[in-house]
């Protein structure tokens, strides 16, 4: 069923009868061609550009829970393309422009909004630094803003410009960050997918995968066992527990990061803002609510909650950037699991066992990665090849120390030593 103003309409008049599931509840077949392990965003947007750009229909995709359940449904919904390091960087831009076509490309309203985002900057060394990375990036030819003081105040008028320990310097303004819905990312892939023939099977865990000889043949599941000739491992948190049922060790810690989200207000941030001395970072959703986050719980951890400390370490970060926010009620707060790789960077990879793929270590940027984590991982199962955006996320630079991609700038700078 395709989407339209007039089938809106239409349903309307009539009773809103006409609309179909958006996606088919299919029992899993013995055989398929590939299997997707994990029907999030990324597992999800594999299995569409298989189908999509490939060719390839006998797919199934398989999610332990439901769609959008897991990660997918629970970050703080940014997109941006403001990395720095060559390997991220055009993989980001990459993406950005996946996202801006994405809504044509599925069909689906994802509410995708360029609303802009501001990385705050409080010290000189910072200003430098931003204004490094504002060049990388229109260098990459992405857009990047360097604002001064009083550039930040004509767009975010709110802020405590004259905190004492952490005054606001200026500003890198990227026009073209915004946010998205996160669920409908979920389920426009989902049908997208399902269109084309895919199967999307909910509540099947993958319990183990079968390998013979080096090569994978399928995979155990709670609702039986599946063949296939080719498997992706694109379960985020969870990439640690599945690959060792493949007998790998992935260098992964999985961390829970937690979100929260207030009251309804009327429109008051109409930018994505984020706090250059502490992690924290804001947004408001169409539905009046502010969005909100900051650091890991710093602990290893698979559960989707988080801990009362990091929870005030957030609000003491909310209050010293904009003091107003004191007056509105938290709604709710969930939690995301990590998967967090040493560099701070991800992994889109064969295994040493033919026919198995891994996507993991998205750490922070999962969820404006998608788009092109999908097309990129499709590729490479499709293929054999690493598609050019992705090239640089080997899992073996973990080994050799070569190709390491620190994109926080936190380690040494492996290139120079």
């Amino acid at each position: 069923m395709g989407y339209s103003g007039f089938r809106v309409i239409k349903e309307g008049l009539f009773g809103q009868k006409g609309w179909k599931p958006v996606w088919r509840d299919p029992e899993p077949k013995a055989h398929y061609d590939a299997v997707i392990i994990g029907g999030g965003g990324h597992g999800l947007a594999t299995a569409f550009y298989l189908a999509k750009e490939h060719g390839l229909t006998n797919i199934a995709v398989l999610e332990k829970g439901y769609i959008g359940g897991g990660n997918v449904g629970r970050n703080t919904t940014i997109v941006r393309a403001n990395y720095f390091l060559p390997g991220n960087s055009e993989f980001y831009s990459h993406s950005l422009k996946m996202w801006e076509g994405m809504e044509q490309e599925l069909n689906y309203n994802v509410m995708h909004s360029q609303r802009g985002l501001i990385n705050l900057f409080h010290s000189d060394g910072q200003r430098d630094a931003f204004a490094r990375r504002g060049n990388a990036m229109i260098n990459q030819g992405d857009d990047a803003i360097l604002l001064d003081r009083d550039g930040v105040r004509a767009h975010l008028p709110y802020l405590d410009f004259d905190n004492g320990r952490f005054p606001i310097y200026g500003g890198l303004y990227h026009p073209r960050g915004g946010s998205a819905r996160h669920d409908a990312v979920a389920w426009g892939y989902a049908r997208g997918a399902d269109q084309r023939g895919v199967d999307i099977i909910q509540n099947c865990e993958v319990t183990g995968i079968d390998i013979e000889g080096g090569v994978v043949k399928g995979v155990q599941t709670t609702r039986g066992a599946i063949k296939a000739k080719k498997v992706g491992i694109v379960v985020a948190g969870r990439s640690g527990q599945v690959a060792a049922m493949a007998g790998m060790r992935l260098p992964i810690e999985s961390h829970v990061l937690q979100a929260f989200v207030s009251e309804g207000l009327k429109p008051v941030i109409d930018h994505v803002v984020s706090f250059g001395m502490g992690h924290f970072y804001i947004s408001q959703s169409d539905k009046g609510g502010l969005v909100f986050g900051g650091d890991l719980d710093f602990y290893a951890s698979y559960a989707a909650r988080g801990n009362l400390p990091m929870k005030e370490h957030v609000m003491d970060a909310a209050m010293t950037l904009m003091p107003m926010i004191g007056k509105a009620k938290v709604l709710r707060s969930w939690g995301g699991i990590m998967d967090m790789t040493p560099d701070g960077s991800p992994i889109i990879d064969k295994t040493a066992t033919e026919g198995l793929f891994i996507d993991c270590g998205w750490c922070y940027g999962g969820f404006k990665a998608v788009p092109a984590s999908g097309f990129s991982f499709a590729h490479l199962m499709a293929t054999g090849r690493h598609h050019d955006a992705a090239a640089k996320f080997r899992l073996d630079r973990f080994r050799t120390g070569v190709g390491l991609l620190d994109e926080e700038g936190t380690g040494s700078q492996h290139n120079l030593h």
